[in-house]
């Protein structure tokens, strides 16, 4: 059991370290890009893979030569590794627990509202530095092109993404007519613009689009964390046997000597009685 344990942190260690390499990577060719939004994800990919590196090979040094330091720092890590994703993902299903589409009747989309969405993430997509990266990621990945060949048919039986309906079109209730009184209009219908650089891109619905879409993906992280703490809740358990151990094998070690030491003189006594013994069957 004590050799299983190390065996089975060692394997694991291994592989992670291997697995930090390609995201390291990845994170220093996007530094080469000019793209925005592979820079976006440049620093969060190289503080990941640094991570995993160190983990790895603190966990992978303890567990397969048994020091006990680099376990201990391996533990220390895994302690604020799993409070730190504990509540990053408590506060997940908090952020992501409002939102949603709402119902466009005689339509098969859906249209999102900025307010309808936390406090939190209204905050994050009204700062013009954040949403600047994220109106070019947009612009760039081009979700509105696929829009511009729809008929006025299209645009009632075909569904939309978040954000090509926040993006790619003015909201619905917009009326364009010479007789349309400006104050009932949506602030929104006056952002539209034809120009396929600008359509509704600044608008609060195209904001409430892109909120849609890291609310569900923001979910689906927060559920597949859950399975990640229980992951490393075990791998953790398993660290501590292996540390254990290693500490076991420093405390027997000396013992061990001694004992070895101790037992020298009984040795020599008993060859010399067997000779003594034997001397005199001779004689």
């Amino acid at each position: 059991m004590q050799r299983f344990s190390n065996t089975v942190i060692g394997f694991l260690n291994f592989f992670t370290l291997l697995a930090s390499i390609p995201i390291i990577g990845a994170g220093l060719w996007m530094a080469r890009s000019t793209t925005t939004c592979e820079n976006f994800f440049q620093t969060p990919l190289l503080v990941i893979g640094f991570v995993v590196l160190v983990i790895s090979l603190a966990g992978f040094i303890g567990a397969c030569f048994h020091v006990a330091w680099a376990l201990w720092v391996y533990l220390v890590i895994m302690v604020f590794l799993i409070a730190a994703l504990f509540g990053f993902t408590i506060f997940g299903f908090v952020v992501t627990e409002q939102g949603g589409g709402v119902e466009v009747p005689g339509r098969a989309y859906k249209e999102y509202r900025l307010d309808r969405y936390s406090p939190w993430l209204r905050t994050r997509v009204k700062d013009p530095q954040y949403w600047s990266t994220i109106r070019s990621c947009i612009l760039g990945s081009k979700t509105c092109d696929k829009l511009a060949f729809w008929t006025p048919f299209d645009y009632i039986q075909r569904d939309m993404s978040p954000i090509q309906s926040g993006c790619c079109k003015p909201p619905t209730t917009c009326n364009y007519s010479e007789e349309t009184i400006l104050a009932t209009q949506d602030p929104d219908c006056y952002r539209w613009n034809n120009a396929i650089t600008r359509s509704c891109y600044d608008c609060d619905s195209c904001k409430a689009g892109v909120l849609e879409n890291i609310r569900r993906d923001w979910h689906n992280i927060s559920v597949l964390n859950i399975v990640v703490l229980v992951f490393l809740i075990g791998i953790y358990s398993i660290a501590c046997c292996a540390f254990r151990n290693a500490r076991r094998v420093l405390t027997d070690y000396p013992q061990s000597q001694n004992r070895m030491t101790k037992l020298k003189p009984r040795w020599d006594y008993y060859c010399w009685r067997w000779w003594y013994n034997k001397k005199e069957e001779l004689f």
